[in-house]
């Protein structure tokens, strides 16, 4: 047993199984809508939905959940990761997502919860959380998109990645990055290619930065082939040579990241009947350029509602996996902590379109007009992802002081409804 135990380790390091074993997936893609919420900001920390955590350090050196290590010593930081895993998604959370209607979460999750080298500063202790998150969805059958947020080296230099780079990213550079990274996906397709009744989707790495050219999309093409290949093949192949009883195809889909490139860019990617199980991710801000913080109201709401022609276009099933009622970036370190907001001008290069006063923060501040654009929006974006796409996961569940990004705001002050389907403007894309 042993020796084909090695065996197959041998071998499953090496092929690379392609073959076409049908899949039942844990949900009916296809037949119902993913509704969903993303829980961020919880085991990948971002400063602009929990700004204490940076502020408190009272080091403007750390901007990202890289230099929260770097630059405090691990006896410092760990107490305060460990309060902010305890309590920033409980069970509770879980209870009243499930409340609301919804179907899915997507749990971001970085490398550094799974393996360290070579001094890199990251804090561990978010795994048992994951395991926590899936109980609890299982207990109140919430479906759970387990995501791979960040890789060595970034794959966007976004603060959410865990490092933030100004330069290109570097994790395609290099082929040990990726193969960590592969490492990880291996790992999760172990862990939960028993459990697709409640882990139904695994996304091996979260917005790869495909605007950077073609060397990048390239290396991405290649990732998504190897993930799918470790997730739906390889892991089946790995069990039955090593003699694992009752060993059967994965039956857990494969969400693939646009890499910011339109839908036509992939025509034909990873279709059927070559590949099964596949769905693509596709995210949807209009905040992060100059043009789109000038947008009025009514044409943020256009421009939602005409996303539906671009989605109609994806070859392959296409999910929201991250979208907001918000429509300016006014949030307070939403471009990164330091950084300003384009809206205001304070963003380096921006022209100022307005105050954010009334726009970010607490839902006390906001008018009741700006409240019904929040509903208008969020049910034109809601209308458009499940008429020409799988559904959505809106971003995200909660934030410390930016209201006009959380479901969490949006339910307690009624932009949101409490029933995702009670829609007040049915035909506004009409």
């Amino acid at each position: 047993m042993i020796f084909s135990y090695l065996i197959a380790v041998i071998f499953c390091s090496l092929s690379l199984v392609h073959s076409t074993y049908g899949l039942t997936s844990g949900f009916p893609y296809g037949a119902q809508k993913v509704r969903g919420v993303n829980l961020g900001g919880w085991l990948v920390l971002e400063p602009w939905i929990t700004p204490s955590i940076f502020d408190n350090t009272g080091d403007a050196r750390i901007v990202d959940e890289y230099t929260f290590g770097q630059y405090q010593n691990h006896a410092q930081a760990l107490p305060i990761l460990k309060k902010h895993w305890d309590t920033w998604i409980t069970e509770a959370d879980f209870a009243a997502i499930a409340a609301a209607g919804l179907n899915h979460v997507r749990l971001p999750i970085g490398f550094w919860a799974f393996e360290l080298r070579g001094g890199e500063p990251y804090i561990q202790g978010q795994l048992p959380y994951l395991q926590k998150a899936v109980t609890w969805a299982q207990k109140y059958n919430i479906k759970v998109i387990v995501d791979l947020h960040g890789v060595p080296g970034s794959q966007n230099g976004f603060d959410n990645s865990g490092q933030r780079i100004a330069s290109r990213n570097q994790w395609y550079t290099q082929a040990s990055n990726v193969n960590r990274a592969k490492d990880i996906i291996t790992t999760l397709g172990l862990m939960y290619r028993d459990q697709s009744g409640v882990v139904p989707i695994i996304a091996p790495l979260n917005e790869p930065a495909g605007y950077f050219g073609n060397d990048v999309l390239q290396a991405t093409k290649q990732y998504w082939y190897d993930s799918y290949g470790i997730i739906r093949r390889r892991l089946y192949s790995c069990l039955l040579l090593s003699g694992t009883q009752g060993s059967n195809p994965s039956n857990t889909v494969v969400l693939i990241h646009d890499a910011f490139q339109p839908p036509s860019y992939w025509k034909d990617f990873m279709g059927p009947p070559l590949w099964d199980g596949v769905m693509m991710d596709t995210h949807v801000y209009q905040m992060f350029s100059q043009a789109e913080n000038q947008r009025s109201n009514a044409e943020h709401i256009q421009a939602a509602c005409a996303k539906k022609d671009d989605l109609y276009t994806s070859t392959l099933p296409i999910l929201v996996g991250e979208w907001t009622p918000g429509a300016t970036d006014c949030a307070k370190y939403l471009n990164g902590r330091g950084v300003g907001s384009r809206y205001d001008g304070t963003y380096p290069g921006s022209t100022a379109v307005g105050s954010c006063d009334g726009l970010t923060g607490s839902a006390s501040t906001f008018s009741a007009s700006y409240k019904t654009f929040l509903r208008q929006y969020w049910e034109a974006q809601v209308i458009t992802y499940e008429e020409a796409g799988q559904g959505w996961v809106q971003w995200t569940w909660k934030a410390e002081n930016a209201d006009e990004w959380t479901y969490q705001a949006g339910l307690t002050n009624g932009w949101i409804p409490q029933d995702p389907t009670a829609l007040q403007y049915p035909d506004i894309c009409s």
